[in-house]
Formats: structure tokens, sequence, C-alpha cells
């Protein structure tokens, strides 16, 4: 479940982190009003933010003036990941679960999105799974629609209060049936039909919740309840 706000909550903070994290997804250098446009916000205070977390060393100007993620942005995420230990902890698992022949994810929920820490597809190096997608709409992430049963139907309202919700097309009823389903299971399978046409099996992990791992895949129906098995047991080995 999501902190509640306190009476106050600091707007400039929060500007801050939204022009930190537009900043950190962007694929490429961009400049003060394209980033501006992005977050819907005035141009003005983004250049002065922009500025700010340049100062610190957060961000960098490129040779043309625009912005990327500087030095202290790496130095965040590595500290975080290594304070936090969830990256450590959870390799040998993750590795384990690769025995299956299905991509193995690790990912946390972050509003609307998931950011994929962990994603290895079978065939390729576990370290290569490492930061390999970045943000996805997490209705289309198993692990995405887990972490949102954590949430209470309020909170998932409030997530998606005027905005399209990706996989369900009839809306915020549809979500909350799904969700409300996940909770009674007590994990989430998700067809997802793209190219791919695959599932999803996914638990989350922590006390509360933080994270959570998928194996993902062609799964038939009567697979998923080893999968299910084998993701239950690893999670409270990943902890957190």
């Amino acid at each position: 479940m999501r902190a509640k706000p306190n009476a106050q909550p600091n707007q400039s903070l929060i500007d801050g982190i939204a022009t930190l994290q537009a900043l950190a997804t962007s694929p490429e250098p961009v400049g003060c009003r394209e980033l501006a446009r992005r977050l819907d916000a005035d141009p003005t205070k983004i250049n002065r933010l922009l500025k700010t977390l340049a100062y610190l060393g957060i961000a960098r100007q490129t040779a043309n003036r625009k912005y990327t993620a500087g030095a202290g942005m790496h130095v965040l995420a590595a500290q975080s990941l290594f304070a936090s230990g969830l990256i450590r902890r959870a390799l040998p698992v993750l590795e384990g679960l690769r025995r299956f022949g299905h991509t193995v994810a690790l990912g946390v929920l972050w509003g609307d999105s998931v950011s994929y820490l962990f994603h290895a597809p079978p065939g390729i190096e576990a370290s290569r799974g490492l930061g390999r997608i970045g943000l996805l709409p997490a209705t289309t992430s198993g692990i995405g629609v887990v972490l949102l049963s954590e949430l209470d139907d309020d909170e998932v309202r409030d997530v998606y209060r005027d905005r399209e919700i990706p996989m369900f097309p009839e809306g915020i009823e549809q979500l909350l049936a799904k969700l409300a389903e996940v909770r009674r299971l007590g994990y989430a399978r998700v067809h997802v039909a793209d190219e791919r046409d695959h599932h999803v099996i996914a638990v989350s992990t922590g006390d509360p919740a933080h994270a959570g791992i998928a194996l993902s895949g062609w799964i038939p129906e009567a697979a998923t309840e080893p999968l299910v098995a084998a993701l239950r047991e690893a999670a409270p080995e990943i902890g957190g």
C-alpha cells in the first residue's frame, strides 16, 4: 500500500523528482522546453530544476545544451541497489528460476508503470538481464498487475484517474475486477496478446510487498500451478 501524503506535501520536491525521473527515462539528451512539454510544466521552472540537478552532478549538459544523466544519477542508482540488497539477494534466486526455460523478471511499481530491474529471456547471460528494459505500463505486465493488487481500490482509482488503461479497454472497473481475482488467487496470470502472444505468471515479494518476480513465455493453463509454487518458494529468499 502506498504511503498517504501528509497535510502539506512539498511540491518543490515533487516537481524535482518528476524532472529527475523524466530525465532518467529519456533515451536521448533532452532540452528544457521538450522536457517541460513532456511534464506539462512551466519551462522556466523546469530550466531552474535542471540547472540545480546539473549543479549537483545528477544531470549534465551536453555540447548542444541539452540535458542527460550525470555521474550523480548513476551513483544514486548504484548506492540504492547496494544499500537495499535487493539485487544481491535476488540474482542467485532468479538464476535458479531460469531452469523452467522461460523469461525471468524482477520489477518494481512506480505510479502506473513498472521498472524492470532484471529481465532475462532464455539463452542470454544473466548479467545481460540487469537494466535491460526500462519502464512499461503496469497493466501490460504480470509484475505490474500483481503489485497493483497490493493497493486498495481507491488508490488504484487515483493512479488511473482520467487515464486510459492499457489492456483494459472497458476501464477502471474491468481492472479492479482483475485485481480482485489476483488478490483471491495470490498471484497474477496475464495473457499479453502482442506479437509474442505470451503469458506471465507473477507474485509479489517483500513485507509489505515492494517488488514482483515473474516467469513469462508460452505457459499453458495446466503449467500454472508448478510455476506459481516455484515463484512462491523464491519470493521469501528475495524478501526485503
